[in-house]
């Protein structure tokens, strides 16, 4: 089931349905909330994009991970997953009928994932990560990935560095306290990160667009059968959400606003809302092929999927107008 972008994004269609009620009937979406971060979802509740849709968000409280939140969604206690783009890819290989709504996050020149070190530490360039310890905040996902891509493409085993689980207000502090050689700080974790730059003392190595270039880092994720069932809300859902994306692009300061109004009525950290970099993704917010085909190509040449067995097209709800591969 997929809609193209100038179906679903055109400035008077847009307008013409943020005016009337969007969904034959009310839908709740229950998800995980992530730590320190709120999602282009949560951003469009909060400015009010899903008032009159009969769309309503539910919290169900924090996720330690993508991969968790996938695991919820599979299992039905969750109506949306949200993950790195590896991890969702992963689980619809395994056999789960999930379908990709919108970009939730990606990295360009200003968002992306950092590797820090200490400032006197030796490692110096990727190739020194072999061997070392590197903090992440779950496995199977984005920054695992990407160290194995960058490990490949220096000619190294993609085992070749010891991936650790660390949450993420926790990387500085086990990074200061010397248990990892270094941590990493996804381009969804721009607050911690913010915070440990401006504490100084540390200092990058590389990030991942050294790695992949710009790309969607992450999807949230529904599955078919409720899209099946709910075709118009899914639609309303993605459409607002990437809308959302775009408010976050265009007003860089109301979002840090409503970021640490939020991150105060939750008991976290408000200040933290001063180091959100944005969310890193193109102007529409919505998918191109090769944030899907870059991943499936690397699952197909690790022996992970047979070729063939995903296809890129079948998994996107909506998707950037026509534009190809190598966008």
């Amino acid at each position: 089931m997929t809609f193209r972008f100038r179906d679903l994004l055109l400035g008077t269609a847009l307008a013409s349905g943020l005016a009337t009620a969007a969904s034959a009937e009310d839908v709740t979406i229950r998800y995980l909330t992530t730590q320190g971060g709120l999602a282009a979802h949560e951003l469009a509740q909060e400015l009010g994009y899903f008032d009159g849709t009969g769309i309503t968000l539910e919290s169900l409280g924090y996720g330690s991970g993508g991969p968790e939140s996938l695991m919820g969604l599979a299992g039905g206690s969750l109506d949306l997953g949200s993950a790195a783009t590896a991890a969702v890819l992963n689980s619809i290989a395994g056999g789960n009928d999930f379908v990709i709504a919108y970009a939730s996050n990606g990295i360009d020149e200003s968002v992306n994932s950092i590797f820090y070190v200490l400032d006197d530490s030796p490692i110096q360039s990727i190739e020194d990560i072999s061997g070392k310890t590197i903090a992440v905040n779950t496995l199977g996902a984005h920054l695992d990935y990407t160290v194995r891509e960058a490990l490949h493409q220096k000619g190294l085993p993609k085992d070749a560095a010891n991936l650790v689980v660390v949450p993420g207000p926790q990387l500085e502090q086990v990074l200061r306290a010397g248990q990892v050689d270094i941590a990493a700080f996804g381009y969804w974790q721009t607050t911690f990160e913010g915070v440990a730059r401006n504490n100084g003392g540390i200092r990058p190595v590389f990030d991942d667009t050294d790695v992949l270039g710009e790309i969607a880092g992450g999807f949230v994720v529904l599955r078919r059968d409720w899209v099946d069932a709910h075709p118009e809300q899914a639609r309303v859902f993605a459409e607002r959400s990437a809308r959302a994306l775009d408010y976050a692009r265009e007003h860089p300061e109301e979002t840090r606003a409503v970021l640490a109004k939020v991150l105060a009525e939750r008991g976290e950290n408000p200040e933290l809302a001063q180091y959100f970099r944005g969310y890193g993704v193109r102007e529409g917010g919505l998918p191109v092929l090769r944030d899907i085909d870059f991943w499936i190509d690397v699952f197909e040449r690790e022996g992970q999927i047979p070729e063939g067995k995903l296809v890129a097209a079948d998994l996107l709800l909506v998707t950037g107008d026509d534009a190809p591969a190598t966008n």
